[in-house]
């Protein structure tokens, strides 16, 4: 499975942000709504569910993401591309200290390695959709 985009729900009443992590069995013809939007600035949706096979959610306390469905500067295609991440930790709030390498997923990022980075952060994902054991709560 690969990494095919990063959903920013937001923050929930708890104040824990919100990201749905999207997977596809393979990253060739995907698309969705808005990614050609320059910059994104928040327009672009995730892909459309025939493309998607596994959805994994997560509640993050103590770390912010910046994803590239909010980009100021580029656009999904950017990530899709290579030029920039689908995601990346937030450093400009609440760090004392530069980390010593900062969190950040790139399309078509290996679900293995999606959960080991979250991992080092003391996340864990929950899964909330498969396609193959159809799971969806």
């Amino acid at each position: 499975m690969k990494l095919i985009f990063i959903h920013d729900i937001g923050e929930g009443f708890d104040g824990k942000h919100i990201y749905e992590f999207i997977f596809a069995k393979t990253t060739k013809g995907i698309d969705g709504e808005g990614w050609d939007t320059y910059p994104a600035a928040g327009n672009p949706e995730p892909p459309e569910k025939g493309y998607i096979d596994k959805v994994g959610r997560i509640e993050a306390e103590d770390i912010i993401f910046t994803c590239i469905q909010n980009s100021d500067t580029f656009a999904v295609w950017d990530a899709v591309d290579g030029v920039v991440a689908l995601g990346w930790e937030d450093i400009t709030e609440g760090y004392d200290e530069y980390p010593e390498e900062r969190v950040k997923f790139f399309f078509g990022d290996e679900l293995e390695t999606v959960k080991d980075l979250l991992y080092s952060r003391d996340i864990i994902i929950e899964w909330k959709y498969d396609s193959e054991n159809e799971l969806q709560k």
